[in-house]
C-alpha cells in the first residue's frame, strides 16, 4: 500500500510541475535567493534574457609558461597556459573544477568551455582582470550543460611574474596562486527546465 501511495504522490507532483515552475518562479529557487548579482562595468554585463544560475568561489593557480614573444623572436614573456582551480559553492562544498579551455566541470560531469568576450581591469591592481565569457560548448546534462555566459570577478592575485622569463628559461612554467568568484548564467527558459529536472531527481530519491 505504501508503494502505491508513493507512486500516486509522484504522479500527482509530476502533473503539477509546470504549475509549480510557473507559480514559484526563478527567484524562489534556493540558489536564486542566495545569489546577489555582481557589480560589473558595462562591457561585462550579460545580455538581456539571461538569469544567474550559480555562483562559485575558485581557489587555485594560474599556470604561466615562458615563451618567445609573437612579434619579436628575440624577446620572451610569461604567457598564460591554463588555470587550475577547485570550485566551491556558498556553503564551502567543492562542486567542481576549473582547468584549461578554459573549462568548468561540475561534480555531475557536466562541462562548459568558455571564450573571452570582454575584460576589465580588476579594482585590485595586483590581481588578474575581470572577464565576461560566452559558452562555446557544453557537455552532459547537469548544472553546467545550460550555461551560456560566465563572469569572473572579485579576483585576487594571479598575475604573471614580471621577471625571470628569458631564453635560458624558455619553456619554464610557474604557478601563481589566485582566487575569484565565477557567476554562471543561462536563458530564463533553460533555468526553468533545470528546475524541473531537479524536482524530478528529488522525486526519484
Amino acid at each position: 500500500f505504501s508503494m502505491k501511495l508513493k507512486n500516486k504522490c509522484k504522479q500527482t507532483l509530476f502533473a503539477l510541475l509546470p504549475l509549480l515552475v510557473a507559480q514559484v518562479g526563478l527567484a524562489q529557487t534556493p540558489q536564486q535567493v542566495s545569489i546577489a548579482l555582481p557589480e560589473v562595468p558595462d562591457n561585462l554585463q550579460v545580455p538581456a534574457g539571461q538569469v544567474v544560475l550559480l555562483k562559485t568561489m575558485a581557489t587555485g593557480v594560474q599556470i604561466y609558461q615562458c615563451k618567445v614573444k609573437a612579434d619579436n623572436a628575440n624577446q620572451f614573456e610569461w604567457t598564460l597556459k591554463a588555470p587550475q582551480a577547485e570550485l566551491f559553492n556558498y556553503q564551502g562544498k567543492k562542486i567542481g573544477k576549473h582547468y584549461g579551455g578554459p573549462t568548468w566541470e561540475a561534480n555531475d560531469s557536466s562541462k562548459v568551455v568558455g571564450e573571452v568576450k570582454a575584460r576589465a581591469n580588476s579594482p585590485n591592481t595586483s590581481a588578474i582582470p575581470w572577464l565576461l565569457l560566452q559558452a562555446k560548448s557544453n557537455n552532459g546534462s547537469g548544472i553546467f550543460s545550460k550555461v551560456t555566459y560566465i563572469q569572473r570577478v572579485d579576483t585576487v592575485a594571479g598575475l604573471a611574474p614580471t621577471q625571470g622569463c628569458n631564453q635560458a628559461h624558455a619553456g619554464t612554467e610557474v604557478r601563481v596562486n589566485y582566487s575569484a568568484n565565477y557567476f554562471y548564467y543561462t536563458p530564463e527558459n533553460a533555468q526553468k527546465h533545470l528546475m524541473v529536472l531537479e524536482l524530478e531527481h528529488y522525486l526519484h530519491q
